[in-house]
C-alpha cells in the first residue's frame, strides 16, 4: 500500500526523476507551453509553481536558488523580468493543464501546461482538422446586391 507516499516516481530513479522535471520547466519557462504527459504535467505543475514563487521575491538568493534548477541563465532571466511579474497579485497556481487527448502512438494522455492568464490553444482532436466556417448565403447574397 501508498500510505503516505506523495512522491509520483514517473518509473525513473530520483536523479532522473529530478532531471526531467527540472528539464521540463526549463522548457516550459522558454518556449511558454509545453505538451507532455498528464501525469508528468500533473508533477511538473508544482516545481513550475515554486520557482514561480521565488522569481516573485526577486532578490539574489531566490534568483541562486532557482539557478539550481533551471540551469540556462536566460531562461531564469526571462522568468525573473517577465513571468514573475505576471503573478504579484496571485498567490499560487501559476500554470493550468489542459487535456488534449491520447497520443497517436502509444495512446498515453497528453495534457498541454501552460502559464495562467495566456490564451491557450486548444488542439483538435485527432483525425479532426479545425474548417474555417464558411459565410452565410444572407451575408454573400447582399455584397453582390451592394
Amino acid at each position: 500500500m501508498r500510505h503516505g507516499r506523495k512522491v509520483r516516481k514517473l518509473g525513473r530513479t530520483p536523479s532522473h526523476r529530478k532531471a526531467l522535471l527540472n528539464n521540463l520547466a526549463t522548457s516550459l519557462i522558454r518556449e511558454g507551453s509545453i505538451r507532455t504527459t498528464d501525469t508528468k504535467a500533473k508533477v511538473l505543475r508544482g516545481v513550475v509553481d515554486r520557482l514561480v514563487t521565488f522569481a516573485k521575491r526577486g532578490d539574489l538568493a531566490a534568483r541562486r536558488h532557482v539557478l539550481r534548477s533551471v540551469r540556462d541563465p536566460k531562461v531564469v532571466k526571462r522568468l525573473f523580468d517577465e513571468i514573475a511579474p505576471r503573478f504579484v497579485d496571485r498567490e499560487g497556481g501559476y500554470t493550468r493543464v489542459l487535456k488534449i487527448g491520447a497520443r497517436r502512438g502509444d495512446g498515453a494522455a497528453i495534457s498541454l501546461v501552460t502559464f495562467s492568464g495566456e490564451e491557450a490553444v486548444k488542439a483538435p482532436a485527432s483525425g479532426t482538422e479545425a474548417k474555417p466556417s464558411e459565410p452565410k448565403a444572407e451575408e454573400t447574397t447582399a455584397k453582390t446586391e451592394a
